[in-house]
């Protein structure tokens, strides 16, 4: 096995859908109830009532494809569990709690028996207290003890944000127990002169997987008496530690409890979940233990009305002559608008940290038209910002001084914004679980609640909103990880190593794929073996091996060029495509130009400017195979899976214009080249399947080209991904294969199960995404099926009718059922790469 994107050393150890056009009105289907849902008794008025305001303009109401209408539902009640200490269910009362839901007084059971579990109930249904109610017990109980510091237990988010908002939490229900809880958050943003007093009599500490990864694993012996007493470790929104993060996390977490074994301690894991399948499962995998479940969700709900909308046509042509569809940015601007004017406490959730900032600024422009104070009551909230910016922002949100926010996914993770009335999502997030998450945002303190999810122009998104059984009939995916990818593990052994010398007893730990691990790692001289172990060999720290969120490198600071200040950073990952020369950057509402990208000092110098349109970077492509994992025949063809190579360039940008999307020039760039490898799923067709399809050669460079566009775009609904962590590559004749050849492969590197997936749900996949093709009702191909915005070759060539024509040859071939009917049919499945198109030699790439 080959490996990538790691240090010098660790490489060298390891080796080498239908568009409908504005004017035609679709009918709007309401399920779980006849008719619009009633007004409701507050003094707010109803989601549907909102809904109607804001559809009442012109041509609105032919822009919502779907309604779906879910109906207040009752809670049901229980007792706390006796060994609950009377004072702690006292503090709980005086927050407004009289009596527990089921679930709650179920988890916190489990947790007092020791036994570690997983709470997946839907959100804001209280998983919080369920495992705070059973924390707060043991630390009271702690407290008294005679001698030493008293039972300790540790919390991990995967945000700064969502542990900042559980430490005020948790300090305001704690106030009538005194000085036997002391919460504090512990991460980079805790000030130096505080981290001592954390270590020492903090007995909650509040952190992220990466601060227990990089500071206190690596310095367990300054935390030996907090780690000696630990007896819970709460795991927040485990739903998020998926694909490669996720598998980083699982080891992290393997690492913590050995330190802890060394101390004397064994905690029990207590994990929070929005609604998914097969909790107990992905928090086994996580966590290496076994875990109970609960999953039966005993609070009340109020009333949900989602919508589904779609962004309406413009006289606008965009490549090849195609309808320009109005992008979901803008129109997510105006419904954000209209809300605010309405008086509608709202989140708008936005994919890219860019379209956050471009929502925001739209909205209070359009504000400013109507009354200036309204403007000052909405913002953009997203990663990259400085600490004390992000503070400030969740200070006025929770104040009730901002009406609307613009935020990324930042602000879906628990962070508790109750008496917001409704979300609005930008473009699918990629799962439904994240879709009913972020949706869950709104009525979080029992009220009626409004989502719309405001469909992008792509093939996935223009499917859903014309398929809504495929949203709201669906369950949600489950939690998808590998903690054995050995791109992952190699460097958690060196850390762990370094920590305390491995011993064999530990190799069953961390899975069965160390003892291959060991001896490669031995060999490059990482690891020295010794009869009582492997020991850390090096001066440098373990835990730099391993990058955890996958980010690579150090961050790139912004930097203002005239003044010296810094705004934000990005990751050196991202930095190439978002903050290239040329490139426009939004930051708290102004837009500024990059001056020059300097890779070497990790700094973009940004300079204060007003363009009238945004920048998408484009790149080239090439892919190689190395090794073949399985494959089967398609009739003449294959569908392969295995490893390969991706070698990506960004060589150009795209200025389009803010409101359409339109394409005004492009312009250059010369960036240094990247490698991955990875895993990849791909397929060949052969001379006899192309006649058979009326494929000639004239158009087989297009429908290879469509096929590849549109099957990425529909990955996602069969995988655990997003479009942001997928690419792919087509080519006519490609040198390994010698055949026709379309790759789809993980942003990842060692993968990250989303190819994977495709492999053995190729067959469903494949079909919707000829299904998606065919049933779009353009001529010759646009963005709600084939054409993709970063397609670096200009969409050139496309052609829709060969696609198919070709993905219906290819599917007359494939085997009935699963491509493995040995393989569970809920298999791995990541995060996905934005599409983006350009040929390389003759081949086609989307990255």
């Amino acid at each position: 096995m080959a490996f990538n994107h790691l240090p010098a050393a660790m490489h060298d150890a390891l080796g080498p859908l239908s568009a409908t056009p504005v004017t035609h009105s679709v009918p709007m289907a309401t399920n779980h109830g006849p008719g619009r849902p009633p007004e409701s008794g507050d003094s707010r008025p109803s989601p549907g009532t909102v809904l109607d305001r804001l559809t009442a303009g012109a041509g609105r109401a032919a822009r919502i494809t779907h309604m779906e209408h879910l109906p207040p539902r009752a809670g049901r009640h229980a007792v706390w569990p006796d060994r609950i200490r009377p004072e702690v269910i006292n503090a709980i009362q005086l927050a407004g709690v009289d009596h527990p839901w089921a679930h709650q007084a179920a988890a916190a059971e489990h947790a007092l028996d020791g036994e570690s579990v997983v709470i997946a109930t839907g959100t804001a249904s209280g998983k919080s207290l369920a495992y705070l109610a059973p924390v707060l017990t043991t630390l009271l109980d702690g407290s008294e003890a005679p001698n030493g510091r008293g039972a300790t237990a540790l919390y991990l988010s995967p945000t700064k944000a969502l542990a900042a908002d559980q430490r005020r939490a948790v300090k305001a229900l704690a106030a009538p127990l005194g000085n036997s809880v002391r919460p504090a958050v512990y991460d980079g943003d805790t000030p130096v002169e505080e981290r001592e007093w954390v270590r020492q009599y903090a007995n909650y500490v509040l952190t992220n997987p990466d601060m227990l990864h990089r500071g206190i694993l690596p310095a367990h012996p300054r935390w030996s008496s907090f780690l000696r007493s630990l007896r819970y470790v709460v795991i927040d929104e485990c739903h998020t530690y998926r694909g490669v993060f996720g598998s980083h996390v699982a080891q992290v977490l393997r690492r913590l409890r050995r330190v802890c074994a060394r101390y004397g301690s064994e905690p029990v894991f207590l994990l929070a979940s929005a609604t998914a399948a097969e909790p107990a499962q992905a928090a086994g995998r996580l966590t290496g233990l076994p875990v109970h479940e609960v999953a039966d969700d005993a609070s009340p709900r109020g009333e949900v009305v989602f919508a589904l909308w779609e962004p309406p046509l413009t006289e606008l042509h965009g490549e090849k002559g195609a309808p320009v569809r109005r992008t979901a940015t803008a129109e997510t601007a105006d419904i954000l608008t209209d809300l605010t004017v309405q008086g509608v406490r709202s989140v708008a959730f936005v994919r890219s940290r860019r379209g956050a900032e471009l929502v925001s600024v739209i909205a209070q422009e359009r504000l400013a038209e109507v009354d200036r104070s309204l403007a000052r009551r909405v913002a953009a909230y997203r990663g990259g910002y400085l600490p004390e910016e992000r503070r400030a922002l969740e200070r006025a949100l929770h104040s009730g001084e901002l009406l609307g926010l613009a935020a990324t996914t930042a602000l879906e993770l628990g962070i508790d914004v109750s008496g917001l009335d409704a979300v609005v999502i930008a473009g699918y997030p990629g799962t439904r679980a994240s879709l009913w998450q972020q949706a869950g945002r709104a009525g979080r303190a029992g009220q009626g609640a409004l989502a719309i999810l405001v469909a992008r122009d792509d093939p996935l998104d223009t499917f859903l909103v014309h398929h809504p059984e495929a949203l709201f009939q669906q369950p949600v995916e489950s939690t998808v990880l590998d903690p054995d990818n050995p791109y992952v593990l190699a460097p958690h052994l060196c850390a762990a190593a370094a920590e305390l010398p491995l011993t064999e007893a530990d190799l069953e730990l961390f899975g069965p794929a160390v003892p291959a691990l060991l001896p490669q790692l031995v060999e490059a001289g990482l690891l020295r073996r010794r009869t009582t172990g492997w020991y850390w060999t090096r001066r440098e720290r373990a835990a730099d091996l391993a990058d955890i969120r996958g980010e690579g490198g150090r961050p790139v600071q912004i930097v203002e060029e005239g003044t010296g200040r810094l705004l934000g950073t990005v990751d050196e990952a991202a930095s190439h495509t978002a903050v290239h020369d040329g490139a426009v950057h939004l930051h708290q509402g102004r837009s500024y130009l990059v001056r020059r990208l300097d890779l070497e000092d990790s700094v973009a110098l940004v300079e204060e400017a007003s363009p009238p349109y945004s920048t998408t970077a484009r790149d080239t492509t090439a892919i190689s195979v190395l090794e073949t994992d399985t494959e089967i025949p398609w009739g003449g063809g294959r569908l392969c899976y295995g490893s390969v190579e991706v070698t990506n360039q960004v060589v150009s940008f795209l200025r389009r214009r803010l409101m359409t999307g339109e394409v005004l020039g492009e312009t250059k760039l010369d960036l240094p080249p990247r490698t991955l490898r990875t895993r990849a799923v791909w397929w060949t067709v052969t001379e006899d399947q192309l006649d058979a399809a009326r494929v000639n050669p004239e158009q087989l460079g297009g429908a290879l080209h469509a096929a590849e566009h549109a099957s990425i775009g529909m990955l996602p609904l069969f995988a655990t991904c997003d479009r942001r962590d997928i690419g792919g590559v087509s080519v006519p004749l490609h040198p390994d294969t010698l055949l026709p050849t379309v790759f789809v492969y993980d942003g990842h590197p060692g993968g990250a199960g989303f190819a994977e997936r495709a492999f053995h749900t190729a067959r469903e996949w494949l079909t919707a995404t000829r299904e998606a093709i065919a049933s779009c009702e353009c001529e010759a191909g646009c963005p709600s099926c084939v054409q993709s915005p970063k397609c670096g070759n200009g969409n050139e060539p496309l052609h829709k009718r060969a696609a198919v024509r070709l993905l219906g040859e290819l599917l007359k071939s494939a085997p009935p059922g699963p491509a493995n009917p040995a393989d569970p049919t809920d298999l791995p499945g990541p995060r996905a790469a934005e599409t983006g198109a350009e040929i390389t030699g003759q081949a086609m790439s989307d990255t």
